[in-house]
């Protein structure tokens, strides 16, 4: 097996090219959609994404760092880099070892979508990465962003996610571009005041499903391209779940009526 690609010193300086670049891509929303890049933070996340087939176009990673622990380590270039220096670099209080720089992912939509997701307004990242992971788990075929939700390559969001970003299509476009790929499917908005409740619904047919801000509510925008809404009933007076916990519950129910669909099992 060839040796991994490592550099011929030590990274040192802040004012290494890739260290600035990984520094922007952390902490920068501009620099991510600039360069289409993003940086990604430990073994796990960057692992999912090589899984995925994506390549990065290099790791940064401690001196002491297991380079064992990567998948396909000969195929990666692989920099070495000073503990101070990737202190500065990494958004987590301790850092796991190893930032990757990946282009940042693009997967095409289904040309006949039956199973869409919209957040609607969510601007939590932390929220919004729980329900793109969510949405993988659930088998959603594309997650829809408004334009006023956090940005999904935010670190938090990512890691949040937990790979789901390099598992599942994903796209922020504007309201029009919204309705205009719904228009083949129910639409359906998910709403306290819903008029069907969650296990009430068919989720077999094709729909999309706009999950908003908890704190926000949902926009009026949401509520003019919705045709249904639909509700999760809860007891103890509790008012309302959060994006990615409502979102959930939806989706997998979805899931379970498929699932008997499939085996033909009606009850």
């Amino acid at each position: 097996m060839p040796a991994p690609t490592l550099a011929t010193a030590l990274i040192t300086s802040l004012q290494n090219e890739r260290v600035k670049l990984a520094h922007a891509l952390q902490t920068q929303v501009k620099a991510r959609r600039k360069h289409r890049r993003i940086a990604l933070e430990g073994v796990r996340l960057i692992n999912d994404a090589l899984a995925q087939g994506f390549a990065p176009d290099f790791i940064l990673h401690l001196p002491a760092f297991d380079l064992s622990a990567l998948r396909s380590p000969s195929t990666l270039t692989l920099l070495p880099t000073a503990p101070e220096i990737m202190r500065l670099i990494c958004e987590t209080e301790t850092p796991q070892g190893a930032v990757g720089v990946f282009p940042m992912p693009e997967r095409p939509f289904p040309t006949a979508l039956t199973r869409l997701l919209i957040a609607d307004g969510v601007r939590d990242p932390g929220n919004l990465g729980a329900l793109l992971r969510t949405a993988a788990a659930a088998g959603v075929e594309g997650v829809l962003l408004s334009p006023d939700c956090v940005d999904p390559y935010n670190p938090k969001a990512l890691r949040a996610g937990m790979g789901a970003h390099f598992r599942v299509p994903l796209a922020e476009r504007t309201w029009d571009d919204i309705q205009t790929a719904c228009a083949p499917l129910t639409v359906w908005l998910a709403d306290m005041d819903g008029d069907f409740a969650y296990d009430a619904v068919d989720w077999t047919q094709p729909h999309a499903l706009i999950v908003s801000s908890e704190a926000h509510g949902a926009s009026d925008s949401a509520q003019s391209v919705a045709s249904r809404r639909v509700f999760i009933p809860m007891a103890a007076a509790t008012e309302s779940l959060n994006a990615a916990a409502a979102a959930a519950v939806l989706l997998f129910e979805g899931a379970r009526q498929r699932r008997q669909a499939r085996s033909g099992d009606l009850n």
